[in-house]
């Protein structure tokens, strides 16, 4: 028989022709209230609901803008760093004593891991088909458990924070610092300090930190200035002995804490 010759080709009904496959969306109009479809009915809404969501967001965010404080300073041991507000929660943990020091893995690796590692269980440990909070005990009561865990921590975290005494570290309540520019020791600043730590001590991004919240003594400074240190090589001031002198007694007289106490015995007079 040759190729092609005294065969037959029929069509099999198990295969599906695709040119009788319908393009209009279902008619779900028996199951009101219980299933819809996905385009474009659903998927619409779900662009509202977000848009509605996003354009909120954006109003939130130009009305109350996210606080931003200074540049940190390595060298003022006075200001405590906190994390973002969302944070505070697992800030506040680390200061149990079970979860910090020798057992800080168990603050931040250990506990959060448990915490969130069981929320991800949650849905297969406890895979009923109700949907009442009774009916799925376990998934509710992790949840639960999380939210007031972390609504709890990060209510004391708040209210242990000084919040006054951090405004002062607030772009928006920063105060500019000004030197005086007759203090004997401001030549020595300006011949050896001003490259790397600004004109008035607030330091310049790259080179050198603030000097203007240092609560550094004049022998500390001194020390500084003739051996470096950190970044700071050695012999970086040049000058005599009186000179390095009145520089340290200028760094610390122009300190903002130094200011403002004469600010405030002057007012007291």
């Amino acid at each position: 028989m040759h190729k092609g010759k005294g065969m037959k080709f029929v069509g099999d009904s198990r295969v599906q022709d695709k040119s009788y496959r319908n393009t209009i969306p279902k008619d779900y109009s028996e199951y009101p209230g219980r299933t819809e479809a996905f385009w474009p009915n659903f998927l619409l809404k779900e662009w509202l609901v977000g848009a509605v969501f996003l354009i909120g967001f954006l109003c939130m965010t130009a009305v109350a803008p996210a606080p931003l404080e200074l540049e940190a300073d390595p060298t003022n041991s006075s200001y405590i760093p906190l994390p973002d507000w969302y944070f505070l929660f697992l800030y506040e943990l680390l200061k149990f004593e079970f979860a910090s020091a020798d057992y800080v893995v168990i603050g931040t690796i250990g506990i959060p891991g448990l915490a969130f590692g069981a929320l991800l269980l949650a849905p297969f440990l406890d895979n009923g088909p109700g949907r009442r909070p009774s009916e799925r005990p376990i998934a509710n009561g992790m949840m639960l458990m999380g939210v007031i865990a972390t609504v709890w921590l990060t209510y004391v975290s708040v209210a242990a924070v000084d919040w006054d005494k951090r405004d002062a570290y607030s772009v928006a309540n920063a105060v500019e610092h000004e030197v005086d520019q007759e203090h004997p020791g401001y030549e020595a600043y300006s011949n050896n300090c001003m490259s790397c730590h600004g004109e008035n001590m607030t330091g310049n991004a790259g080179l050198g930190p603030s000097l203007a919240e240092t609560q550094m003594q004049k022998d500390a400074i001194k020390d500084i200035a003739v051996n470096g240190i950190g970044d700071m090589p050695a012999g970086q001031f040049d000058g005599s002995d009186e000179e390095l002198e009145q520089l340290a007694s200028f760094i610390v007289e122009n300190t903002k804490s130094a200011q403002s106490e004469g600010e405030g015995e002057g007012s007291s007079e």
